[in-house]
């Protein structure tokens, strides 16, 4: 009789994965056998774990007059419901650990306590698994606060198993990948995007109490306006028209300031075909505002505002209320208002050792930094070299102000100096993170430098970018006004201490695993 022989497996990780998924299996074949749905049901009165932690006062303690004299604890009762996030199996006695998006905590589940139902469907516990608990708040013999379960609910079977505690969410594009997995197991995590959560929220209180009104623009826009940045390009095929994802809100908010809406903004989604890197993502979030009657300075006073509050928003302890410093990686950012006012030129001179005005020194500084120059204005190459050394050495929170105006096309200029254009942008830790003018709103002078902007393209080109209707709208009459953008992704980076804005993102855009 011929003998077969077996080919080992090729990777035996994938084999050892296999049994663990079968076990899982077996046990949900078990949980179904007790007539127990594994996918749960509605499960109503439960008590976020943040708050049956801050319960924990209502314990008291009274002592036996029995023999031994020893302390006898009582709690509230509290239901619960969560992840199992540890577990240890004593044979009579588990203790599991479960977590929700508020806390984690502690179960206790007796044999005796629970009785055998219960305990039976406490043998098909497996970590990652979601359960509901009913029972006793009280601390154990070691202190430790508890839910000392009486009755368990299951509410989800999970058929993967977590990965290593170690080794398993190292990597950063999995972790991006498969977000699930990284705001279950990843540190810190979930607290961070629940943090997002509430400086976004804050952001939006803190401009309804100035008076500000939210809208919505469209994304999809038949001119690629409003910013100096590559568009997605996609096609309307009723209308046989190309049109672009949005790279600004700017232009359509302007419409509505000229229609009568004096404080307006919207927080939402804007498209740039460009790189990615850890302080871009081709989709990202932007707060713009634009406020009639206002200038820059205004916004200065405002983006001061916004932020503070959103700092506030996010302590432990809200109570404390005062404390602006904040860690960002290895340095401590200093947010107590009023944050630092800079001009552009003198930042310039200060970190060049080059004049702002000097047109003939600053071209020499960037040929030695090895730019290319020929054909470029002045204040372009101005403009490169302050990026290039400048901006880095800006740890912030300052306000940059006052650029050269002609790198400005959408903002108004200084009375007594034209070529100045009031703007500032606020630098952090060497990254832009706020955008602000004084907005142009005469529509001449507005045609005029879309024109200039838009000069050495083709006309056809030209024409597709040129925004005849927002020239339209401002021969209407905008008020005079003060604009202000905020890159959210950015903000919550610093106030998160997150080095990479893929931290901040919940979905960032990726490869194809394919």
């Amino acid at each position: 009789m011929p003998v077969t022989m077996t080919k080992p497996p090729d990777n035996p990780s994938e084999i050892s994965g296999q049994a663990l998924e079968n076990a899982r299996r077996e046990k949900l074949r078990k949980i179904i056998s007790l007539g127990i749905d594994p996918w749960g049901s509605r499960f109503d009165d439960y008590q976020a774990i943040g708050e049956i932690r801050r319960r924990e006062s209502e314990i008291t303690t009274t002592q036996t007059e029995a023999e031994g004299q020893h302390a006898e604890q009582h709690g509230p009762r509290v239901r619960a419901a969560g992840r199992i996030v540890l577990m240890r199996d004593t044979g009579k006695l588990i203790f599991a650990n479960v977590r929700d998006w508020t806390g984690q905590i502690q179960l206790y589940i007796g044999k005796k306590q629970v009785g055998d139902q219960n305990w039976s469907l406490a043998q098909c516990f497996d970590l990652g698994d979601l359960i509901g608990v009913d029972g006793e708040l009280k601390r154990t013999r070691t202190g430790e606060l508890t839910i000392f379960a009486d009755k368990l609910h299951f509410l989800t079977k999970s058929l993967e198993t977590p990965p290593e505690k170690f080794h398993g969410l190292n990597d950063p594009e999995l972790r991006q990948r498969q977000r699930y997995l990284d705001l279950i197991h990843g540190e810190g995590v979930l607290p961070r995007f629940l943090k997002r959560t509430k400086i976004v929220q804050s952001i939006r209180h803190t401009l309804a109490s100035e008076r500000f009104v939210e809208v919505e623009g469209p994304t999809l826009h038949s001119i690629a306006g409003g910013a100096a940045a590559r568009p997605f390009i996609t096609h309307h095929n009723a209308l046989d028209i190309n049109l672009f994802m949005r790279i600004a809100l700017e232009l359509h908010l302007k419409r509505l300031l000229v229609g009568g809406i004096e404080r307006v903004y919207e927080l939402g989604r804007v498209y740039r075909n460009e790189g990615i890197s850890p302080r871009h993502n081709p989709e990202f979030t932007m707060l713009e505002l634009y406020q009639a009657y206002g200038d820059y300075r205004a916004m200065m006073d405002l983006t001061e505002k916004l932020i503070v509050n959103a700092i506030q928003a996010i302590q432990a302890d809200p109570a404390v209320g005062q404390e602006f410093k904040l860690q960002y990686g290895e340095s401590t950012i200093d947010f107590t208002p009023p944050f630092v006012r800079r001009t552009y030129d003198e930042l310039f001179q200060e970190h060049t050792g080059v004049a702002g005005s000097d047109q003939a020194g600053i071209k020499a500084l960037a040929e030695k930094i090895g730019f290319d120059t020929a054909g470029k204005h002045p204040d372009v190459i101005k403009s490169e070299v302050f990026e290039e050394k400048v901006e880095d050495k800006l740890t912030g929170p300052v306000f940059v102000m006052d650029y050269p105006a002609s790198i400005c096309p959408l903002t108004k200029r200084k009375r007594d100096n034209p070529s100045v254009a009031e703007r500032f942008e606020l630098v952090v830790q060497g990254m832009e993170v706020a955008n602000a003018y004084t907005e142009l709103n005469d529509p001449d002078l507005q045609a005029q430098l879309f024109h200039t902007q838009l000069a050495g393209q083709n006309e056809e080109e030209s024409m597709a970018k040129m925004d005849h209707d927002f020239i339209r709208a401002l021969r209407y009459g905008m008020p005079p006004a003060g604009g202000l953008g905020i890159g959210i992704d950015r903000l919550v980076m610093l106030l998160t201490n997150s080095t990479s804005i893929r931290d901040v993102i919940l979905f960032p855009l990726l490869r194809s695993e394919v």
